[in-house]
């Protein structure tokens, strides 16, 4: 559970700002979405070698 304090005479849509950049940081959203549906371990370790795969050309790219 995310407690936000709230100082005196601060805005409320202040609070809810940080309310929200702190949920997105927690990865609560992303959580929800994955556990929406469910992926078998070999596209989860696919989807993981392809997204390596991508950084490593990225890094590749850059050095070049």
């Amino acid at each position: 559970m995310l407690i936000i304090p709230i100082k005196d005479g601060e805005n409320i849509d202040r609070a809810l700002k940080r309310f929200k950049r702190k949920f997105d940081k927690t990865g609560g959203m992303r959580q929800l979405r994955a556990r929406k549906q469910f992926i078998k371990p070999s596209i989860k370790n696919r989807q993981k070698i392809q997204k390596a795969q991508y950084i490593q050309r990225l890094r590749d790219s850059e050095s070049i």
